[in-house]
């Protein structure tokens, strides 16, 4: 289907937010308890910490992931991003499906 890697994106994406707010809200945060708070599976969790790592968005330390500065800044941009996806779903909508 065509929508298939978009949706998985999507999920992707939807993760790293429920990741990146739970290492906001209680960092230093380890895997373990972000996989029990949030009810992702420990090795998801892990790949999530990593992307957000390499955005700069989380450090690891010694008692877990603690926020970089931006990640607040990045957290509110998400709000924007996602409005623009919001839009161009209702334009392909608006195409019409018969």
């Amino acid at each position: 289907m065509l929508t298939a890697r978009v949706q998985h994106e999507l999920e992707l994406l939807k993760r790293h937010i429920i990741i990146l707010k739970k290492v906001m809200e209680n960092g230093p945060i380890g895997i373990l308890k972000l996989s029990e708070e949030t009810g992702i599976p420990d090795h998801r969790v892990r790949y999530s910490l990593r992307i957000l790592e390499q955005k700069g968005l989380i450090a690891p330390s010694t008692q877990g992931a603690v926020a970089a500065k931006s990640a607040k800044e990045a957290y509110e941009g998400f709000k924007e991003e996602l409005e623009k996806i919001g839009e161009m779903t209702e334009e392909i909508k608006r195409i019409g499906f018969v």
